[in-house]
């Protein structure tokens, strides 16, 4: 299991949307170095990813206030009224692939008590963090840790908080990964994880060219590549997708899910634009596999338009575009 959540690596279009999330490297983007990550240049993608992660950076600054607000529930504390630190805060947090280190960031923005760790195998990745950190005045409670997931966790001390963002599904066992990461909380430390959620829509269901509902095809065409992308990992092993559940059978309780809404209305920004248009040429690289295509040929030539700027209808000039989905965050607790 490499990158998580939230910053959208790779080749694959997220299930459930990757949109910005603090870094998950969407499907078949992400995580280990199957599924052709080997050849990825990673610092030529980490400005890509920041920018990705950045659009729905407010998103992540609520799950973030609701973690807190959850763990001074479970102190007998209450959150602070002014949205400064509460009873329960943790000490150490660790960023279970963290990207270029948005979130993780933003996590020790929201927890200023925090000590917080990114843990990457990407070493480009891991050095944008720093650097990101640097220039937010946190590199003195910002840290790095290289190392692949989840078994590199290892070697770090007992965290209070592990966040871990559409990372999980790119394990064959998931549940294996789960105990994993569980393995790596202090007692009474929270494990939270961002699995599921709604997938994206960016465009009318009828936007002008092309058959109409293409964005419904694409979820199809994405859920098809997901479930080879699932079937191939090493040791994949099926799960019912019920993630109280798992996190159950990982040894935790589960106290917690709530949904997140990304909701951007048109006219977009630029950085969300860009955003959008780097979702849609994953999606146009998944479509584009000759010996097994998942879009027709007609879809194939409509996500073409949309993606060449010259073309007035392209997504680089609409007016129409926006960008709702939903991250959904499952919550777990190690017994003290």
């Amino acid at each position: 299991m490499a990158h998580g959540a939230g910053t959208e690596h790779g080749h694959g279009a997220e299930r459930g949307s990757d949109h910005g999330a603090g870094h998950g490297h969407g499907h078949g983007a992400g995580h280990g170095h199957s599924h052709g990550h080997a050849d990825i240049d990673w610092a030529v993608m980490a400005p890509v990813l920041e920018q990705n992660a950045e659009v729905t950076a407010p998103v992540y600054r609520e799950v973030a206030a609701w973690l807190r607000d959850l763990r001074a529930a479970r102190a007998g504390g209450n959150p602070a009224a002014d949205g400064g630190p509460a009873d329960g805060d943790p000490s150490l947090i660790v960023d279970a692939g963290s990207g270029p280190g948005v979130v993780t960031c933003l996590f020790a923005e929201v927890f200023p008590k925090a000590q917080v760790i990114a843990a990457d195998p990407e070493e480009a990745l891991l050095a944008r963090t720093v650097e990101r950190a640097a220039r937010l005045g946190l590199a003195d409670r910002v840290r790095t840790h290289r190392a692949e997931l989840p078994d590199g966790l290892g070697e770090l001390p007992p965290a209070d908080l592990v966040w871990a963002a559409r990372s999980v599904h790119h394990v064959g066992d998931q549940v294996a990964a789960l105990t994993a990461l569980a393995d790596r909380l202090a007692p009474g430390g929270t494990l939270a994880i961002l699995e599921g959620g709604l997938a994206p829509r960016s465009l009318p269901r009828d936007f002008g060219i092309g058959r109409p509902g293409l964005q419904a095809r694409l979820d199809a065409a994405n859920e098809e590549w997901f479930a080879r992308m699932r079937a191939d990992l090493p040791g994949a092993k099926e799960a019912r997708e019920d993630w109280a559940e798992l996190l159950t059978a990982a040894g935790l309780r589960h106290v917690a899910t709530r949904s997140f809404l990304v909701d951007l209305p048109a006219p977009l920004e630029d950085a969300a634009r860009d955003h959008i248009v780097t979702t849609f040429g994953r999606y146009r690289d998944l479509a584009a596999d000759a010996e097994n295509p998942i879009l027709d040929p007609d879809d194939r030539a409509t996500l073409d338009r949309l993606l060449d700027p010259q073309d007035p209808e392209s997504l680089h000039r609409r007016t129409d575009l926006f960008l709702l989905t939903a991250h959904t965050v499952h919550v777990a607790v190690r017994e003290a």
